[in-house]
C-alpha cells in the first residue's frame, strides 16, 4: 500500500507508476481509458505523467478490481458513488504528535 507521504516527486513515469503496483503499463493505459478520473499529463513526447493524486486513484482501483475482486463495473460504481475514499496516509501516533508541535510553534511564533 503506498502512503500519500511516499509519493514525493511532482509526476511519475508510467514505468514507475506500473512498478509501485507490480503491473504491466498496458494495464495503467487500460484503467486510464476505463476511469475517467485518472488523467495523466501527456508531455511532448506523449509520454503519460501521473500526479500523486493520480497514483493514489489508481491506488484505489487496484484494491477494488486486483484485491477485492470487483467488475470493472463494480469498481466504477463504488468510486462513484463514494463509497471508497481517496487513500490517506497513515500516520502513526509519533508522526501525528510531531505535526501537531510544529504546528504548535509556528502558531506561538506568529503571536
Amino acid at each position: 500500500m503506498i502512503k500519500a507521504s511516499e509519493l514525493t516527486k511532482l509526476y511519475y513515469s508510467i514505468g514507475e507508476v506500473a512498478e509501485m503496483f507490480d503491473v504491466n503499463t498496458s494495464l495503467i493505459r487500460f484503467w486510464e481509458k476505463e476511469f475517467p478520473s485518472i488523467k495523466p499529463k501527456k508531455n511532448n513526447k506523449g509520454n503519460r505523467l501521473f500526479s500523486p493524486k493520480s497514483v493514489l486513484e489508481l491506488q484505489n482501483i487496484y484494491q477494488l478490481v486486483k484485491v477485492d475482486g470487483h467488475t470493472l463495473e463494480g469498481a466504477k460504481k463504488a468510486l462513484k458513488s463514494g463509497e471508497v475514499i481517496l487513500t490517506q496516509p497513515e500516520l502513526n501516533k509519533e508522526e501525528l504528535i510531531g505535526r501537531l508541535e510544529g504546528i504548535r510553534e509556528k502558531l506561538r511564533a506568529l503571536r
